[in-house]
């Protein structure tokens, strides 16, 4: 079946199809090739221009991921993974983006995807039992069942700055950045932001700009990715074993294999052993140095030894110690916000063409016409750059009008906080299911499995009602009551708990302080997750 598109403003209305999908990022590819592959009619619908989700809409400088390329890839095709070849350690955004066009072109999933096509509204037909998309172009899509693959960092931060709108330079955005080349060469750059984003940038844009200036409110933990060509003996070990190395990850609670990882506590060595493995790992880089210990997470007198080595390594890497100090973190523990990952940041901050300008105590009084203004002090700037972040995890889903039973709508249902059972589905919202939505890792496990598993748990479930005439699937109100409580049970017995970060919404004013991924494992939440599925799908109201 074809969509139709609207032409002159006239409502167009296509047959039904099985599946709407939101989102061509890697959730949305995989899951418009899986539903194919089992029977099902299914197409995608898709904001931008182009496929790749986060990785079409961030391709500022330095931008890469911060999982190492063989375990950052699908894993449903076996020919995929031997003919694709990455070229480094940690894949920069472009070769990220050629791959999934590669994946697109290879499964022919173009023709089921509707560019540039947003998704205003949802809304659930109680008497048809079907959902109805209407977009940005005016069509009216209907589908029995709809998948939201909205990604969890797809809607960047708004920037709430006093005169921004009156600056007469150039205003970019890590979220949002140019397809063409943007120069600094010889420009004067205010960044804001030293978080993901801008920990990547920052050392980049310093290197050709006659002058960097950076504002940072809150320091972060960098670990450096010692990132370099992929060494082709480590790309053939994967390839020869990629079927019994994707058990093992996911056997792991962030769907990961690391080196340097000890299933014994910190506390549980002599501080020489344990600077030893901390020194290990920080050569090694990367997500080497994400989990050494087993109780980082949930001692802070373990989780502090970590602190304090990044510190020691911050003062012996920046020269200026009043600069190495306003680096360190004062007011939070390693891995309780978003890591960061990059190459050369401390070191950037040697080079006598960067300023570091601390917000801690005062932000951003105004941007003027030609600069940033803190206090007295206003530094001329050509361009600005914004590494604000995401209002991540229901950003996107609130940005949509979904509406469920009796016109209840996402936006009051989770006007305290979200609200799903197993990140998967709500209650009283039928047939409508979210990949790695509040309430599962999500973000705290490597995403591209996690997509994976969540792929295959929706396509069995639609297989299940398919094959037993069932016409509605929904959660019940104490089955989602009762995953909540989990996963904020959970949390409370981690340091996550202490966290001001996108893991509870602080980084957004207005938005419900609670705490959103689920911090138990992945391994322990694919494991209930199939319980569930094997128990006839327990905890949902199944409707013929």
């Amino acid at each position: 079946m074809e969509f139709q598109q609207a032409t002159n403003g006239v409502d167009t209305c296509p047959d039904i199809t099985d599946v709407l999908i939101v989102g061509a990022g890697f959730a949305g590819l995989f899951m418009l090739h899986n539903l194919r592959e089992h029977g099902f009619t299914a197409k995608i619908v898709e904001a931008s221009d182009g496929i790749g989700g986060t990785w079409y809409w961030n391709r500022y400088p330095g931008a890469r991921c911060d999982v190492e390329s063989m375990q950052y890839s699908y894993s449903f095709s076996d020919e995929l993974q031997q003919e694709w070849h990455w070229s480094e350690r940690f894949a920069a955004q472009p070769e990220i983006l050629r791959y999934l066009n590669y994946v697109a072109d290879k499964f022919e999933l173009h023709k089921d995807i509707m560019l540039s096509t947003r998704v205003i509204s949802a809304i659930f037909d109680e008497t048809r039992l079907r959902w109805e998309i209407k977009t940005n172009r005016h069509d009216r899509l209907l589908s029995k069942f709809c998948i939201m693959a909205t990604g969890c960092l797809s809607v960047p931060k708004i920037p709430d700055i006093k005169g921004l709108d009156r600056f007469k330079g150039n205003i970019y955005s890590t979220s949002n950045w140019p397809h063409d080349n943007v120069d600094f060469t010889n420009r004067h750059v205010a960044i804001i932001g030293t978080g993901p984003s801008g920990v990547q940038c920052i050392p980049i844009i310093t290197k050709q700009a006659a002058h960097a200036y950076v504002f940072q409110r809150t320091p972060n933990y960098c670990i450096p990715s010692n990132n370099g060509p992929l060494d082709p003996k480590e790309e053939q070990r994967w390839k020869a074993n990629y079927t019994q190395l994707r058990c093992d990850m996911m056997q792991t609670s962030g769907a990961l294999l690391l080196d340097d990882t000890r299933n014994y506590p910190a506390l549980s060595v002599t501080p020489k052993e344990r600077e030893e493995v901390y020194e290990s790992a920080w050569k090694k880089g990367g997500n080497a140095f994400t989990l050494p210990f087993n109780d980082l997470y949930i001692n802070k007198e373990a989780n502090e030894t970590v602190s304090n080595f990044i510190k020691s390594k911050i003062r012996a890497t920046v020269n200026d110690l009043t600069i190495a100090k306003l680096l360190s973190p004062n007011n939070h523990l390693f891995g309780i916000r978003r890591p960061c990952s990059g190459t050369d940041y401390y070191e950037t901050f040697n080079r006598n063409n960067i300023t570091l300008v601390d917000l801690r105590y005062r932000g951003i009084d105004e941007i003027q016409t030609t600069g940033v203004r803190v206090g007295n002090k206003t530094y001329e700037v050509d361009d600005i750059v914004l590494a604000l972040g995401f209002d991540a995890f229901t950003g996107a889903l609130l940005n949509i009008d979904i509406n469920g039973r009796s016109g209840k709508t996402l936006r009051e249902k989770w006007k305290k906080g979200w609200r799903t059972y197993l990140g998967l589905m709500m209650a009283d919202f039928p047939n409508l299911f979210t990949i790695s939505g509040p309430g599962a890792p999500s973000d705290l496990a490597n995403m591209v499995p996690h997509i994976e598993q969540h792929v295959k748990w929706i396509t069995k479930c639609l297989e299940y009602l398919r094959m037993h005439d069932i016409n509605i699937i929904e959660p019940t109100l104490e089955a989602e009551n009762t995953w909540v409580n989990h996963v904020h049970d959970v949390v409370e017995n981690t340091l996550f708990r202490t966290s001001k970060s996108i893991y509870n919404g602080a980084n957004i004013p207005g938005k419900p302080r609670v705490f959103i991924p689920y911090v138990g494992g992945f391994d322990i939440y694919m494991e209930k997750c199939e319980t569930i599925a094997i128990n006839d799908y327990e905890g949902f109201h199944l409707t013929k």
